[in-house]
């Protein structure tokens, strides 16, 4: 078993202030529209993850915000960037559609060469790069036939795992990248979150891969941003904290519980531009 983190890498992320940010419509089994949500206090953890982030030595950039666009603070469901190449997010539901040409604008205007995509995918949000290789979630909301078109794009392999616990609709709200050494990939997740059959690939790939409890799962404890040695996650993510601190990491605890009226937490705010 791999007991030490691997090492920080310095990350570039692009994220949204919520300043638009309520819970206006219901297409996640965590949003309430008739709960309350502060969007001065999503704003002031916002802030919090951010400068989280630049006193890590990480860079930020940030897209300007859209009226009527209040998901638009999970940056993560935007796009999905691998080697400097953009993938563009096509989203199922008509409340997030405009989302996805915002996003891509914002990376062809600093200057990235885009793909608009053919098939239904919710950016980093179902497609994350572990080493040499990128895990796709698939049964809620991006479509199988994206994790062919990605796989074309990046000239990466790419490995459908299949969710079936709507709660955990995305595939970063059931497993977090710890580690996307090439050499010493490393990931923590939920199994019940995923079908028979993904959960023996990611056994089968992941052998020691830290295995998340209900408690760590429910406070969306896997929506975490790691940097190779510190990894920003949810405060009531303590088993989850406590497993990662064994391999070596630095849990970093930052609350973005406003946020999760939405369904998202860090990770889900957090676009990592890799180029």
């Amino acid at each position: 078993m791999t007991t030490t983190a691997p090492g920080r890498t310095a990350r570039r992320y692009l994220m949204c202030e919520p300043v638009h940010y309520t819970v206006s419509y219901e297409i996640n089994p965590w949003m309430d529209r008739t709960r309350f949500t502060d969007s001065d206090l999503a704003v002031r953890q916002w802030r919090t993850l951010r400068d989280t982030y630049l006193e890590l030595g990480h860079e930020v950039d940030t897209i300007e915000p859209i009226p009527g666009l209040p998901d638009m603070v999970y940056a993560a469901n935007g796009a999905t960037v691998v080697d400097g190449v953009v993938y563009s997010a096509r989203f199922r539901y008509a409340e997030r559609q405009p989302e996805g040409p915002a996003y891509q604008k914002w990376f062809a205007d600093h200057g990235f060469v885009t793909h608009t995509a053919n098939q239904t995918n919710e950016g980093e949000g179902d497609l994350l790069v572990v080493g040499d290789v990128v895990l796709a979630g698939t049964g809620f909301r991006t479509e199988r036939a994206a994790h062919a078109e990605a796989q074309e794009l990046f000239g990466r392999p790419v490995v459908s795992l299949e969710l079936v616990d709507p709660h955990y609709y995305h595939l970063d709200t059931a497993l977090a990248v710890l580690s996307s050494a090439a050499d010493d990939p490393q990931i923590a997740y939920y199994p019940p979150a995923f079908s028979a059959g993904s959960r023996g690939v990611l056994e089968t790939m992941f052998p020691d891969a830290v295995v998340a409890t209900e408690r760590d799962a429910v406070a969306l404890g896997l929506n975490a941003v790691s940097d190779g040695a510190n990894v920003v996650v949810a405060p009531g993510a303590v088993d989850l904290a406590a497993a990662i601190r064994e391999r070596g990491y630095t849990p970093i605890p930052v609350d973005t519980s406003e946020l999760l009226k939405g369904g998202g937490g860090a990770k889900c705010c957090t676009l990592e531009i890799r180029g």
